[in-house]
Parts: C-alpha cells; sequence; structure tokens
C-alpha cells in the first residue's frame, strides 16, 4: 500500500448519528496525514484504528467551524500523552491568531511539544515535500478564504533489470545513468534506457475540494488525476442554496470531474436535508459515471 484515503467524516454543518464532520486521512508510504478535523474527529480516529500519533502534518483548507473545531480537542490530548515530536499545520494565518490568542482555549506556552504553523496562501504553491510525495495548495471559491490540496506522487526512477547488470557487468556509473533515464555506451554500442530498465508505476495523485461553489480554474490544477474528492452538499434542486452559500451540487462536482478528466470521482459533505444520498449519486454519475459516495470510514486504495 503506497498511496490511501481513508474517510472519517463525510458531512457537512451538522454531525448526525451516522456522518461526522469532514476530516479524511491519507497515507502514503505508509505516513499519515490529515485533512481537515471537525468536531468528533478524534473519536473517528479510535473508531476506525487510526494511530492518530503518528500523524505530524495537517491541512485544514478553511476557518469554518466543521472543518477544524475537532484541532483543539486533538491537541489538548497530544499534550496530555506528551507528545515529542512537532505537529505542522498547514492553515490560513488566521488559525495561528487564533489558537495564540488570549482567550484561546489552548495555552500554547504550556504545551510540551512544538506547533510550526504554515501558512496557506491565495496562489497555487507546493506547502510540503519530501522523497516520494508533494503537496500543493490552490484556491477555491468559498465565502471566506478556502484552499484544495493536491496530493502528487514523486515519479520514480526507472528500475534496472536485474538479469542485465550480470549480462553487461554495468558499473556502478552506468546503473546511476540508466536510472536517471540515459542511455548508455557499452563495448562501443548504444543502449536504449527501455531496453535495460523497466518503466516505475505511473505516479499516482488525490485532489481534495471542500468547500466550493463551481469552480472551473481549478480544472487545470486538478487535470488527470487518480481520484478527485470535491464536495456535493447539494442537489441540483438545491442549487439556489448551493449558489448563496459558496457550495455545489452533485451535478456541479461531476461536470469539474468530467472537464478535468480525472479517473474517479468522489462525492461527499452532504447536506442533512438528504436522508437518501442516491439521488445525489445518480446526479452526479448521470454526468460521470465512475462517481462513488463517501461514508464514515470508507477506505480506497489507489493502486
Amino acid at each position: 500500500m503506497n498511496f490511501e484515503i481513508q474517510i472519517l467524516g463525510s458531512g457537512s454543518a451538522i454531525p448526525t448519528k451516522d456522518r461526522s464532520l469532514t476530516a479524511q486521512i491519507i497515507t502514503a508510504y505508509k505516513e499519515p496525514y490529515l485533512i481537515d478535523c471537525g468536531e468528533g474527529t478524534q473519536l473517528q480516529m479510535r473508531r476506525f484504528d487510526v494511530k492518530f500519533s503518528k500523524i505530524k502534518h495537517i491541512f485544514i483548507s478553511h476557518l469554518h467551524g466543521d472543518h477544524f473545531f475537532g484541532l483543539f480537542g486533538l491537541i489538548s490530548t497530544y499534550n496530555l500523552l506528551g507528545r515529542k515530536s512537532t505537529l505542522n499545520i498547514y492553515a490560513h494565518k488566521e488559525l495561528e491568531d487564533m489558537l495564540l490568542c488570549e482567550n484561546s482555549p489552548l495555552k500554547i506556552d504550556e504545551l510540551v511539544f512544538d506547533i510550526k504553523f504554515h501558512h496557506l496562501s491565495d496562489e497555487e504553491k507546493i506547502i510540503y515535500e519530501n522523497n516520494n510525495l508533494i503537496v500543493k495548495s490552490f484556491p477555491l471559491n468559498h465565502r471566506i478564504k478556502t484552499c484544495g490540496f493536491l496530493f502528487q506522487q514523486k515519479v520514480r526512477q526507472p528500475n534496472i533489470i536485474k538479469e542485465k547488470i550480470t549480462e553487461f557487468n554495468l558499473s556502478i556509473q552506468q546503473i546511476l545513468d540508466l536510472k536517471a533515464g540515459k542511455d548508455i555506451e557499452i563495448d562501443n554500442k548504444l543502449f536504449p534506457n527501455n531496453e535495460l530498465t523497466n518503466s516505475p508505476p505511473a505516479p499516482k495523485s488525490y485532489a481534495y475540494c471542500s468547500d466550493t461553489a463551481y469552480f472551473e480554474n481549478i480544472i487545470p490544477i486538478i487535470q488527470n488525476t487518480d481520484l478527485l474528492f470535491h464536495e456535493a452538499t447539494f442537489s441540483e434542486k438545491d442549487a439556489m442554496n448551493a449558489e448563496k452559500t459558496g457550495h455545489s451540487t452533485a451535478s456541479d462536482a461531476a461536470n469539474i470531474a468530467q472537464k478535468a478528466n480525472v479517473k474517479q470521482l468522489l462525492i461527499g459533505h452532504f447536506s442533512t436535508r438528504y436522508p437518501n444520498l442516491n439521488y445525489l449519486l445518480k446526479e452526479a454519475q448521470n454526468i460521470f459515471p465512475n462517481t462513488i459516495l463517501t461514508e464514515d470510514g470508507l477506505v480506497i486504495e489507489i493502486s
């Protein structure tokens, strides 16, 4: 498993007995990342056996309560458990101001671990990178400043065909050149790279878009992603409510997925007014057939 998405909360605004508020765990190369942290996220982590002590990076899309109120309790729990490692929080600057203010329920100077804040901006940019993964933030179109996140695996080096190493007695430098994608010369004969290597797996990607009105500006950014999460708070019959509140309908989400040529669409952030979500699913599938619904606890592996 290299790339996995787990839904901790799939509802919007108000939690229900079946749907907690927005939170997702992205696991890439065994490292977990938390996107949004609505009320009750800690309980969902325990319910679905998420090892939340291993989380080092939390991404908060925007400062509406159903996306970050759970952060206060989570930080308090980390403190009670004696966390040692630094917690990185990627969010708009106002969140740092809120956590550090005099009236904050958290006393930052009493924490036994460090919090490092990384401020989001109103432009597309890389906000995190390691040897295997790049995370970008990009602006969405909501009532307040809101960012989406794009998780992309890095392109891996070609794999040397083991038998070729012995057959041609390849040197360390020749192996390094092949891994760098170069052709090499053996006994005055040029060998194309693809004759001595196997192509690595195509890099996988996941785009997270919540909350937002229909916004075609994101299409070039999320183009061709393997899995797109796009909010679908309302059905098309409630499109006026979507417009007023800066949200999307299931049809909006499907149209974005279709125009961005993504492989699969995951819709969520559902209003509590819809007890039966099959209506929203069919609405999206009429435009983009490869659509599925979020459910609390749902796990999707991008393999």
